[in-house]
């Protein structure tokens, strides 16, 4: 792909807005054989799964901010008995993994993101994630592209909630019409998005390899769909 110019869904548009993982990389590619948290913790992963994604608001939106002790609340929700030990593991993987997806950014990603700020789009970063997920964004290769970075563990909103929408906006300095929101849409942050009047993209890519019997209730609240993000490009 020549990567030289924007693909017709961007037409009209002076801003693209991103989620991060599962969209623009994830820890499954960078990390291919890591264990994962609730292999370390001994856990069902719906149960794990639960837990980081519906019944942990508060470390999303930054008032849990010790990755241990967020650890361990969640984990002996599930399993009370759960060693010190064990957990202790969990937490130095989850910090390992998580900074190896930000140091190691998919090459697409990055050809993407340096030619749409090449082409002149304002780039945008909206992101769902806690303290020790964001840890290593400043050392991340894709940062120095972004206009505006939006995480929800530093602003206390979360998708899809509007406020985290508005306060890029605010941040891009555009009006939403404007705009366009890729993610692979987790956490219904495609809606939120559309909700928020801006135009989205349902990246489905990286979560088709993972878990495609997701991708048809994603695909709702989606104007748009494409494979992986370099299609915003032709």
């Amino acid at each position: 792909m020549a990567y030289d110019r924007l693909s017709p869904i961007l037409a009209g548009k002076r801003a693209c807005m991103f989620d991060l993982f599962h969209t623009l990389t994830s820890i499954e590619d960078t990390t291919p054989d890591a264990r994962m948290s609730w292999e370390i913790l001994g856990v069902p992963r719906d149960l794990w799964i639960e837990q980081l994604m519906v019944k942990s608001p508060e470390r999303l939106k930054g008032s849990d901010i010790d990755p241990f002790a967020t650890i361990a609340r969640m984990a002996r929700a599930i399993r009370p008995d759960i060693p010190d030990t064990l957990i202790r593991q969990a937490t130095e993987n989850r910090k390992r993994i998580f900074r190896r997806s930000l140091l190691y950014m998919p090459k697409d990603s990055l050809r993407t993101l340096s030619s749409l700020k090449r082409l002149g789009m304002k780039i945008g970063l909206v992101s769902n994630a806690d303290t020790l997920e964001r840890a290593g964004w400043e050392e991340c290769p894709a940062a120095p592209f972004f206009d505006s970075v939006v995480f929800s563990c530093d602003v206390g909103f979360m998708k899809p909630e509007p406020g985290i929408y508005e306060i890029s906006l605010r941040a891009l300095d555009e009006h939403p019409e404007r705009c366009v929101f890729s993610g692979d849409g987790g956490s219904e942050e495609l809606r939120g998005a559309r909700e928020a009047g801006i135009t989205t993209v349902l990246v489905h890519g990286m979560i088709g390899r993972l878990w495609p019997e997701l991708i048809p209730a994603r695909r709702i609240h989606a104007d748009h769909v494409v494979e992986r993000v370099s299609d915003l490009l032709v």
